[in-house]
């Protein structure tokens, strides 16, 4: 379908590349050399324009969807300019690590720069990660929309290129004749926006071929078969591609890639950008259902960020200056919204079930309310200390809080979803919204228009009339005890605590975490018994029990661990832990703990009687069944 309303002036402007903004500036040109990547080093070479005096050149230092200066300065080393043959002195900035000073003789009109990258995450011997933070290098105190910039880049002989930068020429990424490939001109800024995966293994899928942009997945992997994707996934990501199209009625980029690593060692990524999104994930992740049932809503998460933050993105949080701090008020929309979008999408394409939904928003609500740290932290303030809360161990997490904004804003936009059903008669629903919200301009290429609360409560108001500004302000701005579950039984269900866990629960925790014990006694537990958070509040928080701390004996019994079948809903066999729990519920005594503390050993009691708790989502028959409703499919995959 089209969509192609004419441009708000504000849009064209944003929408025209930087380059055509100043026509005859010379671009930067930069040449990454990712040859070195199985030795974990990055080279790069940039030339650029500049005049006589001096200069003050800088590197990315907040990266868009970090949501906090992650810029990789320390790791760039071996920083040497020259121009016209000869070496010039360079100092860093003594406030500002992230910027170069120099002084340009007379008559130099062109500077070249050598650095390298230390890269320790991200790359191994047969693959290669390029996020370009890593070895940019551009005029500091600029807007970098509008500084041109011609990338290529360098890889091993036979491996094949994955990127949404269009190269100057003719090039089949699946022929994978390595060397070096140069890209279209563009802008720091959207170049910093255009990731790059290089491997020896490596494929490139079109996806939905009726849709237009086109779409691709390239996937590159450590070995030789992984990179090779199921037919099934391919077909689920497909349906992915429509359900998308028909969810967002618009598109704001020119083509997109996911870009997709599969690798034990590379992996562990989930970045979203305007044109395509760095996925990395372990290398089984999807050779099974089983598997991909795991990371089902990776790729629909950071796809639908390419709309909601890429797009349309707050207007504190969007910088003309990757140095000029980012602010996070607005993350419940931007991560929260997309965090509900996501696992929707994941649903209605097939990556996913809809039991598989709702049992994961089952144990995401469940997480929020009984997260104690809720009783004083505000979902607000999540949002806006984003940058100081996303590097913290897991030792009182719970009292502190972390990025709630996310399932927080998952619960809000479920509830808003099933509100607009309920006030329309079940006419209307979150994706008229999304038409608006998402869709003004039309489709356009990638740009950025940023928005404010008022947009979204007007935009609302547009779908379905109500107190969206109470509605938001008493989510978000007030202390809530407990969890927003109201979507899920306005929705047709309701989260209710069972005495043994589903068959999801025992699919997502096995490894190396303990028995969840989390809703009955209040401790998360390793498989060894080490105690990595206590919950404030609870019966373990009530007998003095500490993070660090590791249960050496329950009720006289050594501590262990039993394995889950997954294939029933029960245990095999029991642990003590297990035992006394349930024992408890028909003694008064409490439950008796030997603990290693440090260097010491303690007894400690739990006094708890309730038995054990895992959360479920039932059917309430007597309410309207939203929530299968909103995870059916909006598109049908054309006939074979």
């Amino acid at each position: 379908m089209s969509r192609n309303p004419l441009l708000p002036l504000a849009l064209i402007a944003l929408a025209l590349p930087a380059a055509a903004q100043t026509p005859g500036q010379t671009p930067i040109r930069i040449t990454a050399d990712l040859t070195e990547a199985p030795r974990k080093l990055y080279h790069a070479e940039i030339d650029l324009p500049v005049k006589a005096g001096p200069l003050t050149l800088t590197t990315p230092k907040w990266i868009p969807g970090n949501h906090r200066p992650t810029g990789p300065v320390d790791d760039i080393t071996g920083v040497v300019f020259t121009a016209n043959g000869k070496t010039l002195p360079w100092r860093r900035d003594d406030v500002d690590l992230y910027d170069f000073h120099l002084d340009i003789p007379a008559g130099v009109t062109s500077l070249h720069a050598h650095l390298d990258c230390i890269v320790l995450a991200r790359a191994s011997d047969k693959l290669a990660v390029l996020e370009w933070e890593k070895l940019l290098l551009y005029p500091a105190h600029k807007p970098v929309k509008d500084i041109p910039i011609q990338p290529s880049v360098t890889v091993p002989a036979g491996w094949g290129i994955g990127t949404a930068l269009q190269p100057t020429g003719a090039y089949d990424p699946n022929a994978k004749v390595g060397g070096t490939t140069e890209f279209q001109p563009t802008t720091v800024e959207q170049l910093e926006d255009s990731p790059i995966i290089a491997g020896e293994y490596f494929h490139e899928f079109p996806l939905a071929p009726e849709i237009s942009p086109k779409h691709f997945i390239d996937v590159v992997s450590d070995e030789p078969n992984d990179s090779n994707l199921r037919p099934a996934t391919l077909a689920e990501i497909s349906n992915l591609v429509r359900e998308a199209d028909s969810a967002y009625a618009s598109h704001h980029y020119n083509v997109y890639h996911f870009l997709l690593t599969l690798s034990d060692i590379a992996g562990g990524e989930g970045l979203e950008h305007g044109q395509s999104s760095d996925n990395g994930v372990g290398e089984l992740a999807f050779a099974s259902d089983k598997n991909q049932r795991r990371v089902a809503d990776l790729l629909s998460h950071e796809f639908t960020h390419s709309w909601n933050g890429k797009y349309r993105r707050p207007a504190t949080l969007y910088q003309d200056d990757f140095a000029k701090a980012q602010v996070g008020e607005l993350l419940w929309v931007y991560e929260g919204m997309t965090q509900y979008l996501g696992n929707v999408l994941a649903a209605r394409s097939g990556l996913k079930s809809q039991d598989q939904y709702r049992a994961n928003l089952a144990a995401s609500a469940a997480q929020l309310d009984y997260k104690s740290g809720r009783w004083w932290r505000t979902t607000d303030d999540t949002a806006i200390a984003a940058s100081i809360l996303r590097t913290n161990g897991p030792a009182w997490s719970n009292w502190r809080r972390g990025q709630d904004y996310y399932q927080e804003g998952e619960l809000l936009w479920l509830d808003a979803d099933t509100k607009i059903r309920e006030l329309t008669n079940d006419q209307k629903s979150l994706t008229d919204f999304l038409h608006i919200f998402l869709g003004k301009g039309g489709n356009t290429g990638p740009l950025i228009v940023p928005y404010d609360r008022a947009e979204l409560i007007k935009d609302l108001n547009q779908v379905a009339p109500y107190d969206w500004t109470a509605f938001l302000h008493d989510r978000v701005d007030l202390i809530n005890e407990h969890a927003d579950v109201d979507g899920i039984t306005r929705g047709g269900y309701k989260l209710v605590y069972q005495d043994h866990p589903t068959k999801y629960e025992m699919d997502y925790t096995r490894g190396p975490s303990g028995p969840n014990v989390w809703y009955s006694l209040g401790l998360r537990l390793g498989s060894d018994g080490t105690i990595s958070d206590v919950r404030w509040g609870s019966p373990a928080d009530k007998a003095k029990l500490a993070p660090g701390e590791k249960l050496i004996a329950i009720n006289g019994h050594v501590f262990s661990d039993t394995s889950m079948d997954n294939d029933t809903d029960h245990p095999i066999g029991t642990s003590p832990l297990h035992n006394a729990i349930v024992a408890a519920k028909s003694s008064p005594d409490p439950i008796h703990l030997l603990v290693q503390s440090e260097s010491s050993i303690h007894s400690a009691d739990i006094d708890y009687h309730d038995g054990e708790r895992f959360p479920v989502m039932v059917r309430d028959p007597a309410a309207k069944d939203y929530l299968d409703e909103i995870t059916t499919p909006l598109t049908k995959p054309p006939a074979k």
